[in-house]
Formats: C-alpha cells, structure tokens, sequence
C-alpha cells in the first residue's frame, strides 16, 4: 500500500479484525452479511482491497464499533 496514508488506514484495518474476531465472528459470516464473498473481507484484512467511506461504515458497525470513534483515533 503506497499512501501518506498507509500507517493510519492499518489501524483501522486492524481495528476492524480485532473487533470482528473478539465477537467471533468469521470472514465468511461478515461478508455473508454483507452480500459479499468471503475474499472481499479476507482482501480487505490483508490491505489488497481498500474500503469506500459506505463499506467502513458497514463493516465497523457490523462488528459493534462506532465508526466515529474509529476516526477520531487517526492521526
């Protein structure tokens, strides 16, 4: 990932695994919901796929974040 960027986009990266992991759910269950295949989630945890501002909002909601307290932890 060639950003400014990049350090700040990781920890939202990660912040969105660790959570969805600690609620146990999958990749699979994730994407499931989302109407995607697992490898949507699975590009997105290993910065190959990099999220619209709609998807964040999605994927951290759905793994019980907040997503303004996602962003207020950048920078």
């Amino acid at each position: 990932m060639t950003t400014v960027y990049a350090q700040e986009y990781r920890r939202v990266i990660t912040a969105l695994k660790k959570a969805r992991k600690t609620r146990s759910i999958t990749q699979a269950k994730l994407a499931e919901v989302l109407g995607r295949p697992q490898s949507f989630i699975a590009k997105i945890e290993q910065g190959e796929r990099r999220l619209d501002v709609v998807e964040f909002v999605h994927l951290a909601r759905l793994v019980g974040l907040e997503p303004e307290e996602i962003v207020k932890g950048i920078g």
